[in-house]
């Protein structure tokens, strides 16, 4: 029996800590909106910066995080990244001001940059060259499957209150993220292993083995860097905010808490699709124009969207919005192939730097909309032309085989 190749372990246990740790500071969030904001008073605007100050926190160490995990590997990084996540949940329990609901969130936000894709796609993208799309489809997986967490969170919230939940969260992230960041090895090579479990005879004979190996410096310079992360950035901020306002915003259109809740749950886990059928496309035909027709499909789930004013309207938005989470994986594989493994760390980091500002801005502009307006339209219909910029930006992108030349010439 074929021994099976320690990549797919590491693919493992990337999925579980991404199943933990978005299920729980990503798509958790939701369910804790109205509770927080009936016990203190407070705005859906000031609760809604709490994930902006999150995103704020991602961006800002992003860069740093993806030079250490090109430098160190991505174990030591997860590993502090968890205890991290795991302190902020027990002090967002204590919490009893808006400064102190804050800070938490600040040390939750440097916690899930060690523990998100910035990390854990290279340390995919690392032991894979011709399956890297179909891997980090999977490890993927595991942030649509994080999903399955938000009733189990919104129950534990009914039956023991908001305080103690956080308390729950805090220990799990203890008892699940550490003992999987001991599984997280960096390089193959360093371990007597080639990229997708070659042998040195086929890497030698195969050029689908090469690599074009690109720094940091050059990347920069680049169309296909900067056009992705405009795009990238784009539909970030929509997510962010249309995944921290599903259920306020459902709740606002008479949809019971429960259906909502429901909702919410549902768009994660029917992400899977998405994720493992456009990380095999981009391994077998043109990623760019694959991510451009996943913003074809986001832009109009949001417009289904705004138009949501009976329950079968969803119906359409639940099919088209999961489709078009298979963009990370598809961005990984991007990234992977136009610039190999050398700086694929910081290049992820510097991505999700510029993709900063539309992380805070998703969550608080939608808050501000509601606030202002009482409704939610008018941020999704400028959501929805913001994609029909990404799709542009995508499709007018250069072919990976003149990254270097491209750059030259700049």
């Amino acid at each position: 029996m074929k021994k099976i190749f320690y990549g797919w372990w590491v693919v493992f246990a990337c999925f579980l800590i991404a199943f933990y740790v978005t299920g729980t500071v990503m798509f958790g969030f939701t369910a804790f909106f109205e509770p927080i904001a009936r016990e203190f008073g407070w705005s859906y605007t000031q609760i809604s910066l709490a994930a902006s100050l999150r995103g704020l926190e991602l961006g800002i160490f992003a860069p740093v995080i993806g030079f250490l995990v090109d430098r160190f590997g991505a174990r030591r990084l997860l590993f502090l990244g968890t205890l991290s996540i795991g302190f902020g949940f027990i002090l967002l329990s204590l919490t009893s001001t808006l400064g102190m609901f804050y800070g938490a969130f600040i040390l939750i936000g440097a916690g899930t940059s060690a523990c998100t894709g910035t990390v854990l796609a290279p340390a995919v993208a690392n032991w894979f060259r011709k399956d890297v799309g179909k891997a980090l489809g999977i490890m993927s997986c595991g942030i649509g499957a994080g999903g399955i967490l938000l009733p189990f969170i919104t129950s534990l919230i009914d039956l023991y209150q908001w305080r103690t939940t956080f308390v729950i969260l805090g220990s799990g992230m203890f008892l699940i993220g550490i003992p999987l960041s001991f599984l997280i090895l960096h390089r193959p090579e360093e371990y007597g292993y080639l990229p997708d479990g070659a042998t040195l005879e086929e890497q030698k004979a195969n050029t689908e083995f090469q690599d074009q190996e690109v720094d940091l410096r050059t990347a920069l310079r680049t169309r296909v860097f900067w056009h992705l992360s405009v795009a990238e950035s784009i539909r970030i901020m929509t997510v962010t905010a249309l995944i921290t306002h599903v259920i306020p915003y459902l709740s606002s259109l008479g949809i019971s808490r429960s259906h909502a809740t429901l909702v919410a749950t549902s768009i994660p886990l029917l992400s899977i699709v998405g994720r493992l059928v456009f990380g095999w496309l981009g391994d077998e035909f043109n990623k760019y124009k694959v991510m451009a027709m996943l913003y074809v499909l986001g832009g109009f789930s949001i417009l289904t969207f705004a138009y949501v004013n009976t329950t079968w309207l969803l119906y359409p938005f639940l099919i088209l919005f999961p489709l078009s989470w298979g963009a990370p994986p598809l961005r990984g594989a991007i990234l992977r192939e136009s610039f190999g493994r050398l700086a694929l760390g910081s290049i992820l980091g510097i991505l999700g730097g510029v993709a900063t500002i539309a992380r805070i801005l998703g969550p608080a502009l939608a808050g501000w909309t509601f606030d202002t307006f009482g409704h939610y339209h008018f941020v999704w219909f400028f959501f929805t032309g913001a994609f029909a910029v990404a799709v542009i930006l995508m499709l007018t992108m250069s072919s990976p085989k003149v990254i270097v030349k491209e750059s030259n010439n700049i």
